[in-house]
C-alpha cells in the first residue's frame, strides 16, 4: 500500500452519516462554481475539473437546478458569489502527523482564522504554505464497487486500464493512477463492466506517519472532524496510518 489516504477511506465507512448533514449541497455548489472559475469555463465536456465536482455532488444526489445554480454563479450570473475564491492551508496535527486543508471562501480571512483556531486547540501546528505540501503529491483516485467481484479480478482489470497502484479497502477498492490519466483509466474501468463510484485528485503523502496510540489516534479524528465541519472546507488530507485495532477503538 503506497500512502493511500486513510481518512478518505474512514469517510466512505461513514459517508451516509455525512450525507445528512445539511452543509454537503452548500459545499459541493461551491466546489462546482470553483471549478468553473479555474478550470475552464461551464461546459463540462472541456472543464475536467467540472467534470469532476459535478460527480460528486451527483454522487450525493445533489438535485440538477442546484447543480445548474452552481455553474451559473462561476459564470457570474446572477450577482451570487462574486468573492468566492479557493484557499490551500497547511498544518500539523496530533502525532505530528501533516495536514493539507482545501476550502472555498468569500471571506479569507474568517476561513484562515477558523482554520488555525481548530489545528491549534487540537494542539497541532498552522504553518506557511509550502511547509508539509512537498510531502504530497496529486494523483488520481478512483473507488470501485466489488459487487460480487475479488480483490484480484479488480486489480487485473486496473492494472490493465493504467492504474499505478490498487488498495483494497473492503466492499470497495481504490484505484490510483496519474492525475492526467484518471479520466481514462476510469472509462476502462466501466468499459470493463466495473463501478465507479467516486472519482477525484486527492494528495497522496510520500511518507506515512503510523499512529499506534488510541488517544493520539482518538485527537487525529476529532480534528479531521472539526476541519471538514467548517463551511468553508472541502477537503482535508493527511499522512497519517492508524491500523483497524487501534480505530476501532476510537468513535468517529
Amino acid at each position: 500500500m503506497s500512502g493511500h489516504s486513510k481518512w478518505s477511506t474512514i469517510k466512505r465507512q461513514k459517508g451516509a452519516a455525512d450525507a445528512k448533514r445539511g452543509q454537503v449541497f452548500t459545499k459541493m455548489g461551491n466546489a462546482i462554481t470553483i471549478a468553473v472559475r479555474e478550470g475552464g469555463g461551464g461546459d463540462p465536456a472541456a472543464n475536467f475539473k467540472l467534470r469532476l465536482a459535478i460527480e460528486q455532488a451527483r454522487g450525493v444526489n445533489m438535485p440538477k437546478e442546484n447543480i445548474q445554480r452552481a455553474i451559473d454563479r462561476g459564470l457570474g450570473k446572477g450577482g451570487e458569489g462574486g468573492q468566492l475564491e479557493s484557499a490551500t492551508y497547511e498544518g500539523y496535527g496530533p502525532g505530528k502527523v501533516a495536514l493539507i486543508v482545501e476550502a472555498t471562501t468569500d471571506n479569507k480571512n474568517r476561513t484562515t482564522a477558523e482554520v488555525k483556531n481548530v489545528i491549534e486547540r487540537s494542539g497541532g501546528s498552522f504553518v506557511s504554505p509550502g511547509t508539509v505540501s512537498w510531502m504530497f503529491s496529486d494523483e488520481g483516485m478512483i473507488v470501485v464497487v466489488k459487487n460480487g467481484k475479488s480483490f484480484e479480478e479488480i486489480f487485473d482489470v486496473a492494472a490493465e486500464s493504467g492504474a499505478q497502484d490498487v488498495v483494497d479497502a473492503g466492499d470497495l477498492v481504490e484505484v490510483y493512477t496519474k492525475p492526467a490519466d484518471l479520466e481514462s483509466v476510469k472509462k476502462n474501468l466501466i468499459n470493463r463492466g466495473l463501478t465507479p463510484t467516486n472519482a477525484e485528485i486527492s494528495k497522496k503523502p510520500a511518507t506515512i506517519v503510523g499512529i499506534t496510540n488510541s488517544d493520539t489516534a482518538k485527537k487525529i479524528m476529532d480534528l479531521m472532524e472539526r476541519l471538514e465541519d467548517l463551511d468553508d472546507v472541502q477537503k482535508v488530507w493527511s499522512n497519517f496510518d492508524i491500523p483497524d485495532s487501534i480505530l476501532s477503538q476510537t468513535k468517529i
